[in-house]
Parts: structure tokens; sequence; C-alpha cells
């Protein structure tokens, strides 16, 4: 990322890795500026608990899918929560409210809520560059709600992958009930879009490095001392999610198998030392030395070792030498976000034939489908592949090679940067159009004065989602002792005609609400009720029609556990609030989609509304009540200069006193 964040007037802000006292922080930051550089520095206690703690020792094997390895400790978190906290800080101190701010990865999933509520017009994007896991992971976490809430407070949300963005949007209407569509979040007030971007890299720094006389002179070198043996090339960083003890195992199974490759192909592995005083890295790196022992003194023999084997890292002209004379790239992981190494490789071969073989758990593997796309956790397989890879025809090598070529040169990091960046103004775009403009102080005012001085006042309540939260149970949400003192408040005011609206049926309300002096306007405007007159329908309806359809509504029931059917004089409504989630929006569409084909040649309507689907007859609507006309409907209500006031009722409409 160095390229882009030196750039355009860019600062990347972070824990520059290392603990220093006091005295040597200035030092730090000086040096750190000319790189456009910003520290945010951690205690010890804070690297610990922290990073050590719950990044790496709760967040990523959950994320890696090696929950087993996963630790809960409260402390963890709240050194989590704390170091987030002091991001925070760290970014508003150098971001205005209309820069754009831009946040990466699992140690900062807390960040972008915390921005939000400081910055609430910025532009915040986040981007996640490990996987995604599926819903049954995220939900063994016990902070799983305040995590997807801290990610949730950015507009845009990336992934590497479609894969990790279907687990994403399945964990946030699982755990937090939001719903999605085409990856847009409805977050309260706010819409979060959530996109897969496969990363990039830097594929013209790497193809240039590969062309350099300084990585040609290493190249020369490793050939001379490894003469005309065939290398197979693994690069990795210490780390159980890597898979490289199962590599170094189907590499012991390929010179069993093939012993025609012995003395002829040399495995030239790299493990670049990772936390290895944690006791499953620790287990891991023993692991290692043992298989890697046990093979080469097994089939070593004077002239040669079947693994040349390195426990450090190398600079880039001495990886670059090592992708140009590499002939096969082992990319196995047991799950990766992306894999970059795969892509560094490619980059490295400029005119060069090779092959990769790369795990089909790796985000790469998306995208490069001319690799040999493998198992990892089959041995037989990865055996295979190797001596596919080793007896595959140049031609052929050359051709799969070009075209991983090409699309590693297209989608390099500034197509990464540039494509997620285009789509962060996308969606603070989308999200202004579908904003709601709140009054200012001005307009407050001159609403408040027109309600109080206004003669006459209509308002119209909506009940359920409005004047009564939604509830699981359509029976329980019922007026509380507040709501019923509200209501017979507004309505005492002799100026005041309150009118509910709604689609429940006329029994209910008036058993919740009909000792109140209000109208009701109730099934979607089948019934009409004003003030101490009888029911009246809007016009005449027939309910002849639910013998039918009431047996498809029954059946789906019997098909989605938690499911029921409400049934109102002329409408019949499938509930799915109790259900599954996600099974409950699939038999949703089913259902619609069906009654949809019935109802065309039918006097019939079909409605999806939050977590219900209403089948009612068609033109009657909840609009229809007023238009029908209640009885002593105060005649100024159609004035031009009526007032729409937007409170927690959705409408309201205050006439003015009528001049003299």
């Amino acid at each position: 990322m160095g390229s882009i964040y030196r750039a355009d007037n860019n600062v990347w802000v972070g824990w520059p890795g290392i603990s220093v006292d006091e005295e040597e922080e200035q030092e730090v930051r000086e040096k750190l500026r000319a790189d456009s550089m910003r520290p945010v520095f951690l205690t010890e206690s804070e690297i610990r608990d922290f990073y050590e703690g719950f990044s790496n020792e709760t967040l990523w094997p959950t994320f890696h899918y090696f929950a087993q390895y996963a630790i809960y400790d409260q402390s963890h978190w709240d050194a989590y929560v704390a170091v987030n906290e002091k991001f925070c800080r760290a970014v508003l101190e150098l971001a205005g409210p209309d820069d754009t701010i831009w946040v990466h990865d699992y140690q900062l999933l807390l960040l972008p809520q915390m921005l939000r509520k400081a910055r609430p017009k910025s532009s915040i994007g986040f981007f996640l560059h490990i996987p995604f896991p599926s819903y049954e992971l995220i939900r063994v976490l016990p902070w799983r709600r305040q995590l997807l809430e801290g990610m949730l407070g950015a507009d845009l949300i990336g992934f590497h992958t479609y894969g990790y963005m279907r687990h994403f949007l399945s964990s946030v209407s699982q755990l937090l009930g939001y719903q999605s569509q085409n990856g847009l979040v409805e977050v309260g007030t706010r819409s979060v879009l959530v996109d897969a971007f496969p990363m990039g890299i830097d594929q013209a720094k790497y193809a240039e490095v590969a062309q350099s006389e300084e990585a040609r002179k290493h190249e020369q070198t490793y050939r001379d001392a490894l003469r005309n043996e065939r290398i197979i090339l693994s690069i990795d960083r210490l780390d159980y999610t890597k898979g490289i003890a199962q590599r170094l195992r189907a590499y012991e199974l390929l010179l069993q198998t093939y012993p025609e490759w012995r003395e002829r192909a040399t495995l030239l592995m790299v493990v670049v030392p990772s936390r290895d005083q944690v006791d499953q890295y620790k287990e891991l790196k023993e692991e290692i030395d043992e298989l890697v022992g046990r093979i080469n003194s097994m089939y070593r023999t004077i002239s040669w070792n079947p693994i040349q084997y390195f426990y450090r890292s190398f600079p880039i002209e001495e990886l670059s030498a090592l992708y140009r004379m590499a002939e096969v790239a082992l990319v196995t992981p047991m799950r990766d976000g992306m894999n970059l190494v795969a892509k560094e490789f490619i980059a490295s071969k400029i005119d060069n034939p090779g092959v990769l073989i790369l795990s089909e758990r790796a985000g790469a593997a998306r995208e490069l489908s001319d690799a040999i796309i493998i198992n990892p956790t089959d041995t037989n397989q990865l055996a295979e592949a190797m001596h596919e890879a080793l007896m595959m025809p140049e031609d052929e090598q050359r051709q799969r090679m070009g075209a991983m070529q090409a699309l590693v040169k297209k989608y390099n990091i500034h197509h990464w940067v540039n494509l997620f960046m285009d789509r962060l103004t996308y969606s603070k775009l989308k999200q202004e159009t579908l904003a709601t403009t709140t009054l200012n102080a001005d307009e407050l005012q001159r609403m408040t004065s027109e309600y109080q001085n206004a003669s006459q006042r209509l308002l119209f309540l909506d009940y359920d989602g409005t004047l009564s939260g939604f509830n699981s149970n359509p029976q329980l949400a019922g007026p509380d002792q507040e709501l019923l003192m509200l209501l017979a408040e507004l309505s005492a005011d002799k100026r005041n005609r309150v009118v509910i609206v709604s689609g429940r049926d006329r029994a209910t309300l008036e058993k919740w609400l009909g000792h109140l002096p209000l109208d009701f306007i109730v099934e979607h405007g089948v019934w009409l009720r004003a003030l101490g007159e009888e029911w009246t329908m809007l016009r005449p309806l027939t309910n002849d029609w639910m013998h039918e359809i009431r047996p498809i509504l029954d059946l789906h029931v019997s098909r989605t556990a938690g499911s029921f059917v409400e049934e109102k004089e002329y409408s019949l409504v499938w509930h799915y609030r109790r259900a599954d989630i996600e099974l409950g929006e699939v038999r949703a569409r089913e259902l619609t989609s069906h009654l949809h084909f019935l109802a065309s040649n039918s006097d019939l309507q079909v409605m999806e509304g939050n977590k219900v689907v209403e089948v009612k007859s068609a033109g009657v609507n909840k609009g229809a009540g007023p238009h029908a006309g209640l009885p002593a409907t105060p005649p100024t209500l159609s004035s031009p200069s009526a007032t729409t006031v937007p409170m927690r009722i959705p409408l309201v409409l205050c006439p003015p006193t009528p001049t003299p």
C-alpha cells in the first residue's frame, strides 16, 4: 500500500510494531512523518491483550475456521475496545469532517462505528483482509453484535470475495435483524453498501524487480548451488492456517509414488518467523522441523537434499529470484483471505513458464482459474498436482501463466484502490438520495408555532412499528400505559382529531384502543369508524377467495417452523418473524411468486411487509381511507398552506387558523 498512502496528501495511521518509551516516541514520529505515517503507540499490556490476545487469539482463529484455538477472555476484549478508542482519537486529530477515512482489517472492527459517532457525515470505508466466516462461527463469539455493529459504522464494507460478503450479510441478518438487498444494508437512517473487492498487488513493481540485475545475480547464485534440479517453491509465514505441514506430507507422498523425481526435484521452503512463542505456533514449528528432518534423512543423497528449508525472511530482490527460478509454486493454505504470494509469483515470471498450485480455500482461487486448484486437505490430490505440474508441457504452462499475468496486471493494487474509492463515493451519493431531510431550527420553530396556533389539527398515526414496536407475536404488541396516556392527551384537545391508520383487524384495535376518542382506518382501509359512529366498509368486499388461498398459506406454515397465518375478515397474512430469517425470506419469495400468479386474473392484491406476506382485495389500502372521507373532516385540510410535520408519528397535518 506504500505507493498509495504516500500520494495525494494521504496519511497512514497505525501501530509502528514496537513498544518504545516516551523519550523515543518523538524520534519515531519524526522518522515516520517522512513516509506520511502517524504512529499510534501501544503499551506492553495493550500489545499483549489487544494484539496478541483478542486480535490473534480470538478473531484470527475464528475467522480462519480454527475456532478450537480461540480464546474468550474479557480482559482481552476490554483491551480491544480501548485500543480501538485510542485509534479513534488519533484519527480524529488528523481528519476533518469532509475527509475520507479508510479503516483496514480485523484489529479495528469497532473503529468505523466510533468514527461515525464523532464524524456522522464523513465518508468511512472499511476493508477486511482476512476471510469472513459463516454465521455458525461468528455466533460463537460473545461480542459478535458489537463487532458487526462496529463494522456497520462504515459507508462501504469490502471483502476479498463474494463468499465472505455473503457470510457477512447472513450474520448481520441473523444477529442484528438488518435486511439487505443488492448488497445494501439498511441500518437505521443510513444504508451501508457491502461489496467484494479482490485485492491486487503492485504488479509493475514486482515485474520491475524481477528484471533487475540484482534479482538475476541472486537467481544465478541459487541455480549454481542447485544445478539442474526442478524447483518447487513454498513461501509462507509461520501460521496454522497456511497448510505447511500438509504440503510437506504431500511432497513426501510425491517422492514415494513417483520415485523418478528423487534427485530431480527439490522443495525450496521458506517459512517466515511469526509468533513462535505462542503455543500453537511453537508446536507447528516443531512439527515442520520434524517433518523436514525426517523427509531429508530418508531421501537425501550425497549430492541432493529433497527439501531446502529456510526459517527466515528474504529481501524482495532475493524473493524475486526465487520466484523467477521456481517451476512450480505451492500456495495451499487451509484458509486465506486472498493470498498475495500467488500473485507475486505470477507477476515475477515475466516471460518464463511456470505452474501455480493453488488452494481452493484461498480468495485468489476465485480469480486465478488457470492455476491447478486443489483441496489442501487432500494429500493425494496435492501430490498428484505436483506431478502434473512438473509434467506439464511448456506451451500449456505459458498459456496458463499468460492468462493469469494479464489478470494480475489489470486488477492491480491501483485498480483495487480506485474501485474501492469509487464505490465509497457511490455509497455516499446513494445515502444522500435516500436520506430524510431533517428540519432545521427555523423550520422546527415554524412548525411548532403553526401547530400551536392551528384551530384544527388532523393526526394520522400508524400503529405497528410507529406507536408500538414490532413483536414476534403480533398479539403481544398491545399499547403500554405511556402510549395510552399520550393518545388520551392528544385526543382530549378539542382542536385535535386523532386517526389510527393500521393494517390490523378492527377487533384487536377496538379491544386495545376502542375506549379512547379516536377515529380508525383499519385492515388497510377496509373498515372505517368515525368517533361516535359504527364501523363502515370503504366499499363492498367478499372473502369467498379465502378458502382457495388459505391452504397455500397453511402449506408454507407446515414447511416453515415458527411461521403462522393471521386471518382477518377480508385478508390473510402469513407471518414469519419467528421463523429462521434466511429460510423465512426464501419461503416468502416462493409464496409471493405463487400468489402473484394466482392473483393475476383476480381482484386480489399481494403485499410484502416487515416479515409478512398479506393477501387482500385489490384497490383497498390505508391511503384510500382518508380519500373516502371521514365524517366532519375539517374543510381546511386541503389548504396549500397546511404543514406536514415529521415526528415519531408518520404524518401530522396542521391547518393554519382561518383568517377572519
